[in-house]
This record gives C-alpha cells, sequence and structure tokens, in this order.
C-alpha cells in the first residue's frame, strides 16, 4: 500500500541527496513522496517563522509517514525539529534515513551527522541498506509501527 511521506532534511546542504531518495520511487510503486519546493520555502522565509511553520505545517496535511534524511548537519536545524514534533503530534509513522553515504553533484560523501529523532524509532543507511530497493518498506514498518 502506498503511503504518502513527507520528508524532512537540511534544504541547503542536502537537496541534492534528499533528490535521489526522493526520485528512487518514481519508476516504483509505494512512497508517495511530499517535500517543500525551493521557491515555496524561500518565499516563507522572507515572510518569517510563522510563515515557515504554516507551510510545513499544510506539506504534514493528508501525510501518513515522515522520513527524516538525516545529513552531517540535519540534527542542528530547528525547522527539522519542528517538522518531526509536528509529526510526532499528528500520529505520523517516522523513521531516519542516513544520507551521508549517497554522493553529492561533485562526487563527494558527507560526515555522519546525529540522528534528531528520539531513539523509539528506526534508521537506516541509504547505501548500506539498499534504500534503492528498500524504501517502501521501510515506509511501511514506520506506519504499521505507528498504527
Amino acid at each position: 500500500m502506498a503511503h504518502r511521506a513527507f520528508f524532512s532534511f537540511h534544504y541547503e546542504l542536502d537537496v541534492w541527496r534528499a533528490s535521489i531518495v526522493r526520485n528512487s520511487d518514481v519508476t516504483k510503486k509505494g512512497v508517495d513522496a511530499e517535500w517543500i519546493d525551493a521557491s515555496m520555502w524561500e518565499e516563507a522565509k522572507k515572510k518569517g517563522e510563522a510563515a515557515v511553520k504554516r507551510l510545513i505545517d499544510n506539506a504534514l496535511i493528508g501525510t501518513s509517514v515522515t522520513a527524516v534524511l538525516i545529513g552531517s548537519q540535519t540534527s542542528s536545524r530547528p525547522y527539522v525539529k519542528y517538522e518531526i514534533d509536528q509529526s510526532i503530534t499528528r500520529g505520523n509513522g517516522m523513521l531516519g534515513i542516513y544520507i551521508h553515504n549517497i554522493e553529492d553533484r561533485a562526487g563527494q560523501k558527507a560526515t555522519k551527522g546525529l540522528n534528531p529523532l528520539p531513539s523509539k524509532y528506526s534508521t537506516y543507511d541509504w547505501v548500506y541498506d539498499n534504500g534503492y530497493l528498500n524504501l517502501g518498506k521501510w515506509v511501511d514498518a514506520a506506519y504499521d509501527e505507528a498504527h
């Protein structure tokens, strides 16, 4: 069964890696990806914190799972923390996916970052746990754990 998943990540540093994760399911069924478009994000940031939080809240509507894409600095991002808190409040299934081993557009990997999720949630490594083949299973498992 496909679940609508919200992807939370550090935009400036990890959008390339996040795109690889998001687009991996284009040829398969199982995950309907939701994330905030760059132009909408930039426009909301110009209007202030309340506008960003509204944007996040609206993007979470209709989602049943939140996948936190963990890069080198994800855990220090205040909006990632807000997305996690709101997702938990909504009852979304939660999972973390380490993306530091995905090469960026320059072919570089990043350092492994700290996991911002509470310890009860499962985490995976996109490269070593074969995320391309397993993303749908991970999302299903996170949904099942929450419901």
